[in-house]
């Protein structure tokens, strides 16, 4: 190895705390834009397979087996299917879940200020992943389905499936702000 690679891999070494923070601000920013998201209908409409198909979500609607009747597009409004939105309570629901995830951000931005308030980010960010992961065993619509091609199901992940799996590494990012946070937390307390 000559001296300047070593010298620049030397360089980019010491940047190593840059990593959790980066994290941490992409962790918010998903949490922000897709939480604010939450306040929209097209949004709303859009999580309704993945909460009518959950064990731990779809008590929220009011009609979770009825849903597959009255989805639509992104972009698309049909009067009568916003209606039964409403009614599905699918609008309230997705407005709470805003607001936690506005919430997480926002425990996740406070690190700097509070290193336990940011271990709370970190852990419900994590929680929150794990129940998100949770869809591709719970929704059918998070794969292919059978409509006459071989490559339908398992492992054939459909685009809300895709969109899912992402989610591996916001689980992944939420541990690295958590082990940093706990550190962070262990460290001031040895300097007491």
């Amino acid at each position: 190895m000559n001296t300047r690679f070593r010298q620049a891999l030397g360089l980019f070494a010491r940047t190593e705390r840059v990593g959790p923070n980066l994290m941490r601000l992409a962790i918010a920013i998903v949490f922000i834009w897709i939480g604010l998201l939450k306040f929209v209908p097209y949004e709303a409409d859009s999580i309704t397979p993945f909460v009518a198909n959950s064990p731990v979500m779809s008590f929220f609607y009011n009609h979770p087996t009825e849903y597959k009747a009255h989805l639509t597009h992104e972009g698309q409004l049909v009067p009568e299917q916003r209606e039964w939105q409403t009614a599905n309570n699918t609008y309230g629901f997705s407005t709470g879940l805003g607001i936690v995830e506005l919430t997480i951000a926002a425990l996740v931005l406070a690190y700097p200020l509070s290193k336990k308030l940011g271990l709370l980010g970190a852990f419900l960010s994590f929680g929150t992943t794990l129940v998100t992961l949770s869809f591709l065993v719970t929704t059918p619509e998070a794969w292919v389905a059978a409509l006459g091609d071989a490559q339908h199901g398992f492992p054939y992940l459909s685009g809300a499936g895709r969109l899912v799996l992402k989610d591996t590494m916001m689980l992944a990012g939420s541990w690295v702000i958590g082990v940093d946070a706990a550190k962070a937390i262990l460290a001031e307390n040895q300097k007491r």
